[in-house]
């Protein structure tokens, strides 16, 4: 009887857990800013989504994954560095995911002076974020980046939608503020 159990916990978790793993390994880089620091969460994440996978309700699996992921790294950092201290680093990768995606027929490829110019822009745009209050940062990650929902995020972040949208609201103002400011000491 054990070991039927197990096998349907196996392919329980292999179902709600597996598909998503690329968001779970995401979510845990943005937070703890680097690969290697973010595979550790998700392996521990991993082991606490398998160990309560009987639990899952079967709403929204990607929500609850995120919310273990998020619970891990936020144990993690705690044992391993400030909690203040948290890096923002692949938005490079993920702007090259989406460069590398289909385009409109017809766009050609890209020239070395754009190719550096994106780059740059890259960086200031990963240096604005970095500097978010970790709440907006979160909310901005999980929305811009990742895409959830309002009701995904509010149901990550334990907060109701309402402050999901004020957070993010002030976050992408106060992105596009920085952003404003660093064109204009450049420009």
């Amino acid at each position: 009887m054990a070991s039927l159990k197990s096998e349907d916990d196996q392919a329980r978790f292999a179902s709600v857990v597996l598909p998503h793993l690329a968001d779970a390994y995401a979510l845990a880089r943005w937070l703890t800013g680097n690969r290697a620091d973010a595979e550790d969460v998700v392996q521990e994440a991993c082991l606490r989504a398998f160990r309560g996978i009987a639990g899952f309700a079967g709403v929204n699996a990607r929500a609850w994954l995120l919310t273990i992921v998020r619970h891990a790294a936020y144990t993690w950092l705690g044992k391993n560095r400030s909690a203040a201290l948290l890096v923002v680093d692949d938005l490079e990768s993920i702007a090259q995911q989406q460069a590398t995606g289909p385009g409109p027929a017809g766009e050609g490829p890209q020239t070395p002076e754009a190719a550096l110019i994106a780059k740059a822009d890259a960086r200031l745009l990963e240096t604005a974020i970095a500097e978010l209050p970790v709440p907006f940062r979160e909310t901005l990650v999980l929305r811009d980046v990742r895409g959830l929902d309002y009701r995904e995020i509010a149901e990550v972040t334990k907060v109701p939608i309402g402050t999901v949208m004020s957070r993010l609201a002030r976050a992408r103002r106060r992105l596009m503020e920085r952003l404003a400011t660093d064109e204009a000491k450049g420009g």
